[in-house]
């Protein structure tokens, strides 16, 4: 059974237009190329397919040869570009709880980005995920999310606000300036984690309100709309696997007690749609495992971590039976298969 193609607001290219003529290029044949009709981006609301925006991202970086193609598309977002979600996040009385309500509503925006807030001491950290999607790149789309959820909070916190630490798994760019003008500070690459690392200091700032009437409507529509939202049990699943793989536990039995069934309960669910756990945390892994490799330069005891195994050498077992080569070789091996591209 193969999985329906997650969707996104066209919002998410909000710009697009715009950015690619003043690099002088067409954007119209590039959207053609990845099957998109212009038309769409007339109406912000409208669902497009994940996959061709994250092709579409990685074409244009690519044949217009800017690096940080993503963030100067983020540069021209605003919080009103998040739609009737908008309205409620400005009336949230911290920027804190601003960002619990937008991962509340945050797949109504897109199926495919997952958010995590995670307390650490006298920081928070933002973590973005994006569920995997073979042979399909996510820097850009990547670069994007993490882009807008800093021009979100320097909305929410005020223009001059920075994040502690700025966090890609992805390697570097070649040109770190651009990066650093974003951001106002250099981010890391070839960390376990993307995303934003904050002072909660600056997340517990009290907010103006400005008009509760129009946030109230607007959640009402928003819960509406959440209770319209068919999910199937795979990719739940899928996103709960992502969670949990870096912690190193992992199994049927935890991710069951997530979703507040028992462990039976849950596998009838899976094979209702013709799967078994192990097979989606397999399909999983192999999924994360490509990307890592492919896109970053991430040791292979880090990579064994973030894909939830203990020892080095169980990732090399399970690699060798998933792939038919050693992690080396195929790594090697891919990046040959890239050099002509690139």
């Amino acid at each position: 059974m193969q999985p329906v193609d997650k969707l996104i607001r066209s919002a998410s290219l909000n710009g697009y237009i715009e950015l690619m003529e003043s690099l002088g290029r067409d954007p119209y044949a590039f959207l053609r190329a990845v099957g998109l009709a212009s038309r769409v981006l007339d109406n912000p609301e409208a669902l497009i397919p994940s996959h061709a925006v994250r092709a579409l991202l990685e074409a244009s970086a690519r044949e217009t040869g800017v690096e940080d193609f993503a963030l100067r598309l983020a540069a021209r977002r605003t919080l009103s570009n998040l739609g009737p979600i908008s309205l409620v996040l400005k009336e949230e009385p911290t920027p804190r709880q601003a960002l619990d309500t937008l991962c509340r509503y945050e797949k109504l925006l897109s199926a495919t980005l997952i958010t995590r807030i995670e307390d650490a001491g006298q920081s928070v950290v933002i973590r973005e995920e994006l569920l995997p999607k073979p042979g399909l790149a996510t820097r850009q789309a990547m670069e994007l999310a993490v882009g807008v959820k800093l021009r979100m909070l320097r909305e929410l916190i005020g223009p001059q606000w920075g994040p502690q630490q700025v966090c890609f798994t992805h390697r570097p760019p070649a040109d770190m300036a651009p990066y650093r003008a974003f951001f106002g500070r250099n981010p890391m690459f070839n960390q376990p984690f993307n995303g934003l690392v904050c002072a909660a200091a600056d997340l517990q700032m009290p907010r103006t309100r400005d008009d509760p009437g129009a946030a109230y409507f607007a959640r009402d529509y928003l819960e509406t709309a959440l209770q319209h939202r068919d999910e199937g049990i795979r990719e739940t699943c899928r996103e709960l696997i992502l969670a949990l793989l870096p912690g190193g536990r992992c199994t049927a039995q935890l991710v069951a007690r997530h979703l507040r069934v028992d462990r039976r309960t849950l596998h009838r669910h899976l094979g209702d749609e013709g799967l078994t756990f192990s097979a989606l945390l397999n399909q999983t892994r192999s999924e994360l495992a490509m990307r890592h490799l492919l896109e970053s330069d991430l040791p292979v005891g880090e990579i064994a971590v973030l894909l939830g195994f203990s020892a080095h050498s169980s990732f090399s077992h399970w690699f060798r039976a998933a792939f038919g080569c050693s992690v080396s070789h195929w790594r090697s091996q891919s990046a040959s298969d890239q050099a002509p591209a690139d």
